[in-house]
């Protein structure tokens, strides 16, 4: 974010804007401003800063590319920062700045529009956009105390005429949310002017970037909020494409009595289940027949138990994959197929010969509903068998005819709004990513540090567990996790579990293997979240998809750092799922990077690491370079 005083000279501001911008930009995302970002940036702000001096502004506070609270990749082109002219109090405009010199409605849809010459083939009202960058400032930023009239918003067509953009003015515009083309400069001129008082506006922006960020709520928490009808989720920037794209979707397979398949693909925490929630409410409050199935036993059971309580009706909502083998044609309305880089070839039950089929399971998800919706992040593919890609889903939904739709969402909310941490994380494990400039021969860099997330090398796992131990006494949640690099004994006698992870004299168990409790050690479905979780180790299959403030993780002898990157070595797993014959060594290598880059990214506010091989651990210390504490 870029901070500057209207008392500046426009053409200096510009040129200090277009300095800083690209050091800004990569300190933010990890990657510079491309030039066709800084010439977008560079022309929208001097619009913005001609009709703030025309204006006679000079005392208003610019914050450009301010960053979303708990969610970083996601910015408001502008915050205006000065004095309430009629009330004395701060007051904060939210502008959002395009570009565009026409626009219209995607088939008549008041909620998505076309841009002539964009890369997407729609993108979300830019009202939409403002009103949810809106509301994510008066929820979570102290200095505006809640107060919804602290907040308002623009959009700025500054290139566009009305005519050019007329449909855009159909949809019923939120009182606190403007929108101004170049035809209206002159009001949009004025509006600021009514707004705006003579006093400084500095103040009032320190405030906003110096004040406390309310803590996001537990996702499982947040969740049942929002199904219980209490909350929603704030969905910004393509988390709303996303959300629009599925309920266009609905409406216009049911008025033209056919099929959509959308997917909606991204890394951890990029706010796939938050969507995935926001839908499940939506639809259900709509009265539309709608599942939300996954492939994960540990999820969808923790989802049951955690977000739907006692309530029976919302945990019928929730399904297994497997559970639609044999389901009849658009037997639901909408699927909400989560986690779905897990879906299998073929469903199969031995015990139930309902949930068995011959058919792709893909298929049959597809099949099952009038709109499927699948929600996957390839990195996550962590067993042979798991074939839930984006490319499958396109190709299956070729196959039956069926038109597909793809969002992509870039946002980062897990691990603090940390993009530099997923940067770091995916570089060290030489994986590539949907928005990454390099692929998987990129060296890992060193952590340079980031205030929203901490990364700490333990000196040993009883360091890593003390460390944890002393963030629950504080009231943060922790796991501690491990790849699957031990045995995995069954219980004694006793129904004590055995400590089968042993590490230079510090032992401790996996978590239960079992759906029933052990002893004080909770089932394995709700080891991540059970009070009683975190004496034991948990794996990728109990961790995958949760999440914890803070993680622990042990990279065991299945993934060593040797000359400078990491390499996978078969030798030390004891995954019997990865280690048959049947599985070549490139799978072996992408499943166990994969494995880590979830145990990795389970964390909101940070991550102890600690490596067996001691090569890796001198490597890991190197790279995050600070003391551990």
């Amino acid at each position: 974010m870029l901070f500057a005083s209207l008392s500046t000279p426009a053409s200096e501001m510009e040129k200090a804007f277009t300095a800083a911008l690209s050091e800004a930009t990569k300190l933010q995302t990890g990657r510079p401003a491309t030039k066709s970002q800084l010439r977008a940036w560079t022309n929208s702000v001097s619009a913005l800063v001609r009709d703030l001096h025309d204006a006679g502004l000079g005392q208003v506070e610019v914050m450009l590319e301010y960053p979303m609270p708990h969610n970083r990749r996601s910015s408001a082109d502008a915050v205006l920062a000065g004095t309430d002219r009629h009330t004395g109090k701060d007051l904060f405009v939210v502008v959002e700045l395009k570009q565009w010199s026409e626009a219209e409605l995607y088939e008549e849809n008041e909620k998505l529009v076309v841009v002539p010459g964009s890369r997407n083939e729609y993108d979300t009202h830019p009202v939409i956009q403002v009103s949810g960058y809106r509301r994510r400032l008066v929820e979570n930023c102290s200095a505006v105390d809640g107060d919804p009239q602290a907040v308002e918003g623009v959009v700025y067509l500054h290139n566009a005429t009305r005519h050019s953009v007329r449909d855009l003015f159909k949809l019923a515009l939120d009182e606190n949310v403007r929108l101004y083309t170049k035809t209206e400069r002159s009001a949009f001129i004025d509006y600021l002017k009514s707004r705006f008082g003579d006093g400084e506006g500095r103040q009032a922006a320190e405030r906003l970037l110096n004040g406390r960020v309310q803590p996001n709520q537990p996702l499982l928490k947040k969740a049942a909020e929002v199904l219980k009808g209490r909350d929603t989720f704030i969905l910004l920037d393509q988390q709303q494409t996303a959300f629009e794209t599925v309920r266009h979707a609905v409406e216009s397979a049911f008025a033209a009595n056919t099929k959509r398949v959308v997917t909606i693909t991204g890394g951890p925490g990029s706010g796939k289940t938050a969507v995935a929630m926001e839908l499940l409410r939506y639809m259900t409050q709509d009265k539309r027949k709608t599942w939300y199935a996954t492939g994960s036993r540990a999820f969808t059971e923790t989802m049951r138990r955690f977000v739907t309580g006692s309530d029976k009706e919302l945990r019928n909502l929730f399904r297994y994959f497997n559970d639609f083998a044999q389901a009849r044609p658009n037997e639901a309305e909408i699927l909400i197929a989560d986690e779905a880089h897990r879906a299998r070839l073929k469903s199969f039950d031995r015990f139930r010969r309902e949930k068995c089929s011959d058919n792709p399971q893909i298929e049959d998800l597809i099949n099952a509903a009038r709109v499927p919706v699948f929600f996957l992040d390839e990195h996550q593919v962590v067993k042979p068998g798991e074939v839930g890609t984006l490319a499958a889903i396109k190709a299956h939904a070729q196959r039956l005819n069926v038109r597909h739709h793809h969002i992509s969402l870039e946002g980062q909310w897990r691990c603090g709004g940390s993009v530099a941490y997923d940067l770091w994380v995916r570089r060290l494990l030489g994986l590539g990513g949907e928005d990454a400039e390099w692929d998987g021969d990129a060296l890992p860099e060193p952590w340079e540090g980031d205030e929203n997330f901490e990364v700490i090398v333990a000196e040993s796992p009883a360091h890593m567990e003390a460390v944890l131990g002393d963030k629950l006494a504080d009231g943060w949640t922790a796991r501690m996790t491990a790849g699957y690099c031990w045995p995995w004994s069954k219980p004694n006698a006793d129904r004590t579990l055995v400590p089968d992870v042993k590490i230079d004299g510090w032992e401790r168990p996996w978590n239960a293997n079992s759906t029933s409790k052990v002893g004080q050690a909770p089932p394995s479905h709700i080891w991540a979240t059970s009070p009683g979780g975190f004496g034991q180790l948990g794996c990728v299959y109990t961790a995958q998809g949760l999440e914890f403030d803070w993680a622990g993780v042990i990279i065991g002898p299945d993934l060593l750092a040797r000359g400078g990157r990491m390499v996978s070595d078969r030798a030390g797993s004891q995954d019997r799922d990865l280690t048959k014959s049947t599985v070549t060594h490139e799978q072996f290598d992408r499943l166990v990077r994969n494995t880590y880059k979830v145990l990795l990214t389970r964390g909101l506010a940070g991550v102890v690491l600690y490596a067996v091989d001691s090569e890796t651990q001198d490597f890991l210390r190197k790279l995050v370079d600070r003391p551990t504490v």
